[in-house]
């Protein structure tokens, strides 16, 4: 049968290539996002369904007969997602952390807002901190990058060939106790010089007593806080600027620990 020019295996092979992008880039972040209308997500999915269909163009019979296998085939890609966003997610998750023990040592710890996005209850620093991050990370093409990475995915796993292996866990697990390593990375200067606050006001309640230093010392955390928090800024884009750069790589590494 022929229908219009195209025959049944290439309207599979089509097939083979829109689950994965579309089931993918339904877990990465920005382009999975809530706040972006479901139109346009099926735009975005069609538009890059077709982009990267004329170079890999499966053979039909990558594509299961069964129903069983099929929603195998996507419970798969549904996990291969789920992987690939999460790498991106331990960055913003570090940056929120960070965020987190800067309103804890400035004060804020009893004000919080919710992410429009996410809908978690968070810190204001630490909401702060995670749409800028969003912005640097847009301004380096870091979705590009994301982009490239589901592309390449095709390269290292035909569809419905999805297998977990425990490197893969290894390395999931080393990927995910680097949040907290980067979040103290981030948050030391601003830690520091409010450390060094509190260490000033002992000392003036000490040789001071009558001196109202809870007075005093509330908005001199707030002030120096966010004079330093200014300075994070630039040492944060460093940190994402090297992730980046190595994103292929540690993409190629979780798809061989899947494939």
């Amino acid at each position: 049968m022929n229908l219009f020019n195209f025959s049944p295996d290439t309207i599979l092979s089509f097939f083979l290539t829109l689950f994965r992008v579309s089931i993918i880039l339904f877990f990465l972040p920005f382009f999975g996002a809530g706040a972006i209308p479901n139109k346009i997500k099926v735009m975005i999915c069609l538009t890059l369904s077709f982009a990267l269909w004329p170079y890999l163009n499966f053979p039909a019979h990558y594509f299961p007969a069964h129903p069983l296998n099929i929603c195998l085939m996507i419970f798969g890609e549904a996990l291969l997602g789920l992987t690939l966003g999460l790498i991106i997610h331990f960055l913003f998750a570090a940056i929120q952390t960070g965020g987190q023990l800067v309103g804890f040592q400035m004060g804020f710890a009893m004000i919080n807002v919710i992410d429009p996005i996410t809908g978690v209850s968070e810190a204001v620093t630490a909401h702060f901190l995670y749409m800028v991050s969003i912005l640097a990370f847009l301004s380096l093409n870091g979705h590009l990058f994301i982009l490239r990475g589901l592309a390449e995915s095709f390269k290292f796993i035909p569809p419905g060939q999805v297998f977990f292996s425990p490197f893969l866990v290894k390395n999931m697990l080393y990927f995910s106790s680097q949040i907290f390593v980067l979040a103290i990375k981030i948050a030391a200067p601003v830690m520091a010089a409010l450390f060094l606050i509190d260490l000033a006001l002992a000392l003036i309640s000490r040789a001071a007593p009558q001196m109202n230093v809870l007075f005093v010392g509330f908005p001199l955390k707030i002030i120096v806080g966010f004079l330093f928090l200014g300075f994070l800024f630039e040492i944060m884009v460093l940190y994402m600027q090297d992730f980046i750069l190595h994103l292929d790589k540690y993409f190629s590494i979780i798809l061989k620990g899947i494939h």
